[in-house]
């Protein structure tokens, strides 16, 4: 595949997700904490149905940089830890795969709740 066609797949794909983010936004009463929660789930629920490995596999960071690729590395992290660990794998796999995020969403939401004050949706 060529890098344009590979750049145009990140496009397409990452694109597509945030069209639907934006849907749900506009034409739903759902939160954006709701709509985060849908996105993640979508996200373990197509990994583990075997659904979104090829997706990542296509579009590479446009389905593994949006919500819906956090909980693909939420579920590939658990299947790998349970894999090695039995059972208690499926309370660790998860956060030890995505560590890094989390650490970073914690971060950088708390300097945003700094800089900002946050509204409700009306």
């Amino acid at each position: 595949m060529s890098d344009f066609s590979q750049y145009l797949w990140v496009f397409i794909v990452g694109g597509a997700i945030c069209v639907i983010g934006q849907l749900l936004l506009s034409y739903t009463k759902l939160t954006s904490a709701r709509i985060l929660v849908i996105f993640v789930t979508a996200g373990v629920v197509l990994t583990a149905l075997g659904l979104y490995r090829p997706l990542v596999e296509l579009a590479g960071a446009g389905a593994t940089v949006p919500l819906t690729g956090f909980g693909y590395s939420l579920a590939k992290g658990v299947k790998e830890a349970v894999r090695q660990s039995g059972l208690l794998g499926a309370f660790t796999g998860g956060t030890m795969a995505t560590a890094g995020g989390i650490a970073a969403a914690v971060f950088f939401g708390y300097i945003i709740s700094i800089i900002f004050t946050p509204k409700t949706k009306k």
